[in-house]
């Protein structure tokens, strides 16, 4: 199915799902991303967009690629002096002679450099130079068309809480929310802030019940970590967060959630089925042997006829459909 799970205990775990958490970018949404518009002050489109990508060169962020993607020209390195990730922020490079900052609000209010504040939907990247404000650049996700899916096929296996956390801005996140048809949406994140939702709702949940997290950022890893079971995107998931996780979706399919979740059932059916059978018989032949009714072929298959048996009902899981 594509799906690695890291540990027997996780596989029962999943079984018990109660709330699962996405987090947007990569893990709901493609992580594709289009520079959808430009808005320069005091200086051309093209060189906003220019001073952007190089800032972002170093970055493996689906965003920073595709403010480079729309670039479309070679950076000249020897330019980059310094580049440096402020998390949760965005990014400071110094171009040249140029002390470049690039990101969202709260680097703009963190640094006290007035802004125009963009209503557009999308991610919005603000950028100043020499904390000059000089324009922003509008970046659109798209919904994975799975997506759709596994948030019907959760609703259907009766998952109480489906939850999306997000840094984005509270217009994108809501607007996506009502898209998916999520119960609750939590924007404007740092990381920190994602672990601390998380550590809230973990303590909210029923104690029976399992949190699951979803993720696919190197800002992830920490949330997955504590999560009662984190999963990552395999294919396009920062190396930290497949470390951190206990489950890893090979193929970046949100509807395999599913596929885990009723794995996971229909495991501790036939793990339920086999333990009830092996005693049941067990108890009968040591019933029948204490009135001397039991030969020595009752006691072989109350042993090896047993083991046979609940494994060959074990191999029904084999047959377990996909979500």
């Amino acid at each position: 199915m594509g799906i690695l799970i890291k540990g027997s205990n996780y596989l029962e775990q999943l079984s018990n799902t109660q709330i699962v958490v996405f987090d947007k970018t990569g893990t709901l949404t493609q992580g594709v991303f289009e520079v959808q518009k430009i808005k320069a002050i005091d200086i051309s489109e093209e060189e906003l967009l220019k001073i952007t990508a190089y800032s972002e060169n170093y970055s493996n962020h689906p965003i920073s690629l595709s403010v480079k993607k729309a670039y479309n020209k070679e950076i000249d390195e020897k330019q980059i002096i310094e580049t440096k990730e402020l998390s949760g922020l965005g990014i400071s490079a110094k171009i040249g002679e140029q002390d470049v900052l690039v990101g969202n609000e709260k680097l703009m209010n963190e640094k006290q450099i007035q802004f125009e504040k963009s209503n557009d939907i999308g991610t919005v990247l603000y950028v100043a130079i020499g904390r000059k404000y000089v324009g922003y650049i509008v970046i659109a996700d798209k919904i994975k068309d799975d997506s759709i899916k596994a948030i019907q096929d959760l609703r259907k296996n009766n998952i109480k809480q489906i939850i999306m956390l997000t840094g984005d801005r509270k217009n994108v996140g809501e607007i996506i929310g009502k898209e998916l048809g999520l119960d609750k949406v939590y924007t404007e994140l740092l990381p920190d802030g994602k672990v601390k939702k998380v550590e809230s709702l973990l303590k909210e949940k029923n104690p029976k019940g399992k949190l699951v997290f979803v993720g696919d950022g190197i800002n992830d890893a920490p949330v997955l970590a504590i999560s009662d079971i984190g999963i990552a995107m395999g294919g396009l998931g920062a190396d930290s967060a497949i470390e951190a996780a206990d489950v890893v979706l090979m193929t970046d399919e949100p509807s395999k959630i599913v596929s885990a979740i009723n794995l996971s059932k229909k495991t501790m059916r036939i793990v339920k089925q086999n333990i009830i059978f092996a005693i049941f018989i067990k108890v009968l032949v040591l019933i029948l042997s204490a009135f001397g009714l039991s030969t020595m072929w009752e006691a072989v298959f109350a042993d090896v006829g047993v083991s046979c048996i609940a494994i060959i009902n074990a191999l029904r899981v084999l047959r377990t459909k996909e979500a």
